[in-house]
Order: structure tokens, then C-alpha cells, then sequence
């Protein structure tokens, strides 16, 4: 479906998507060792529980979220945690991290964890969910989604909007997860839609990814009310605001958040990673 509205003025970088726009997704070796920030979140930083000395499995939790704007923090591979100390963090600044040396000969298996369905749950128990796993935002302000999910309730919220337009120069990460896992998407943002209790949804998508574009609306579910538009590629078409105006033509005013003109914005990524959450009971 096309979109109705457009923001005025925008810029047109080379987008040099073609570098890595066709690689499928694949992981990556496990390394000797891990340094995993308690500041990996919008919010407050997670308390360390564990202690040098103590053996970690992949997905154990490692830090406790301290607050309700924060997130737990869980270890990315099994191994020993070596100390815990400062370490240089990405925003330039020093945050206290745990360092794990990881088992050489380690299978990587994480603990068996019971999976529940997630039609069985309650909105509430969703929500808890996805904050116990510690899913946060992954287009770049990394806001503890369950945040996300719990709006106030003087702020009445009849849309959610899927960011997929991936407008920045070189990144492609959004644009293979909808072409290679469109059903994952979509199982995300049907969860979404529950814990808000909305009944509309509406994807973004850059009208250069026309693989993602056809990939997600062929996945589409045909019970729910979810619509899937094309965007004009200009920068910064991925911005909430802008979103939000391209495809609502509504104003968020200065100082106020998508919330406060009815909307929340999730980027595809992180509604995949809540998905996978309930697929795999992984963190």
C-alpha cells in the first residue's frame, strides 16, 4: 500500500547498501573473551549479581535491571567471569562491565528453558516477559521496550508503527532480517499489538529494499489489520518523527514522544528479537 503523506526537505546520501545488502546473516565464532557493559540500555545502568570466579552459561543473567528505564544484561557465552571493572564504553565514556573468558571446549548450549505460549498470557505477562529477557530498542536509543509496551493510561494509543526504513548509509541489518525472517517479524508485532491493545499496525519501508518490502508483505497476516507501505529513500526517513508524519501525517511536538499523537514506534529488529524470545526462550 502506498503511503498518503511526506515530510518536507531530507538529504540523499549514497546509501552503499549494495556492500552488504545481499549477505545472509550469520554468527560469528565465539572469542576468547567477552566484556559486556551494565550500560547497554536507555536508563539506568543493570546492578551486577555475579561475582569473579563464577561460572556463567549462555543467557544466564549477569545484571539485574535497577529500576523500572532499565534492562538486565545476560551472558553472551558460557564461561568464568575474570573480574568486573571499568572498561571504555561505546558513548566514550567508562561503564563498569563484566569480563567472562570463555570455555574453550564449551558446547555454547544455553540452559533448557521452558518456552511458554504466548497466547496463553496475559498482556501483563508479556510485557514481564520481554522485560525479564531484556529487550531493548535496536535502532539506536536502545529504550527498554517494556517501557515501550506500557504507555500511560491517559495516553490512548491506536497505531503501532514498524520502523523498517533503515535510512542511514551502510546499514543493512533491518533489510536481511525482513527478507530472511519475515514470519518472526510478524509474529513480533501481533505480540505487540496484544500487549497495547491496539488493532492496527503499519510498516515503513524504504522503497530500496523492494526483496524486503515483498518478503514482509507476503508474510503478512491476513487476520489482523497490518499494512505494509513503501517510502520515498531520503535521509532521515527512519527518524520516529518523520515516520510518523510520512505515514499518519501527524505533528509530535517539540519535547513530546510518539505516544503523545497516539502512535508507538518499534524498529523490525527489535520486534523480531520479541518473537525470538518466545520462539527460543532465549534472552
Amino acid at each position: 500500500m502506498p503511503y498518503r503523506f511526506k515530510f518536507r526537505h531530507g538529504v540523499h546520501p549514497p546509501d552503499l547498501k549494495e556492500l552488504t545488502g545481499n549477505i545472509r546473516i550469520r554468527r560469528v565464532p565465539f572469542p576468547e573473551e567477552v566484556i559486556l557493559p551494565l550500560r547497554q540500555h536507555t536508563g539506568k545502568p543493570a546492578k551486577v549479581i555475579v561475582r569473579p570466579g563464577d561460572r556463567v552459561e549462555r543467557g544466564d543473567k549477569i545484571g539485574a535491571a535497577d529500576g523500572y528505564i532499565s534492562a538486565p544484561v545476560h551472558a553472551s557465552a558460557t564461561g568464568v567471569v575474570r573480574d568486573i571493572d571499568l572498561w571504555p564504553h561505546p558513548d566514550g565514556s567508562y561503564a563498569t562491565a563484566v569480563r567472562i573468558t570463555v570455555e574453550r571446549f564449551s558446547a555454547q548450549a544455553p540452559r533448557p528453558r521452558i518456552i511458554p505460549d504466548w497466547r496463553g498470557l496475559t498482556p501483563e505477562q508479556l510485557v514481564r516477559a520481554v522485560q525479564d529477557a531484556g529487550v531493548v530498542g535496536l535502532g539506536g536509543a536502545a529504550f527498554p521496550t517494556h517501557v515501550k509496551l506500557t504507555p500511560p493510561k491517559d495516553q490512548q494509543i491506536d497505531v503501532l508503527v514498524i520502523n523498517g526504513c533503515e535510512c542511514e548509509p551502510y546499514l543493512t541489518t533491518d533489510h536481511r532480517t525482513m527478507v530472511e525472517y519475515p514470519d518472526r517479524v510478524h509474529l513480533g508485532i501481533r505480540i505487540m499489538m496484544r500487549c497495547l491493545g491496539v488493532e492496527r499496525a503499519m510498516i515503513g519501508i524504504e522503497k530500496n529494499k523492494p526483496d524486503a518490502i515483498a518478503a514482509i508483505e507476503a508474510a503478512r497476516p491476513r487476520d489482523l489489520d497490518i499494512s505494509v507501505h513503501p517510502l520515498t529513500v531520503k535521509y532521515p526517513q527512519g527518524a520516529e518523527k518523520m515516520l510518523i508524519k510520512s505515514l499518519l501525517d501527524r505533528e509530535v511536538p517539540s519535547g513530546k514522544l510518539p505516544m503523545h499523537v497516539g502512535a508507538v514506534v518499534q524498529n523490525v529488529a527489535s520486534v523480531a528479537t520479541i518473537a525470538e524470545v518466545f520462539e527460543t526462550g532465549l534472552p
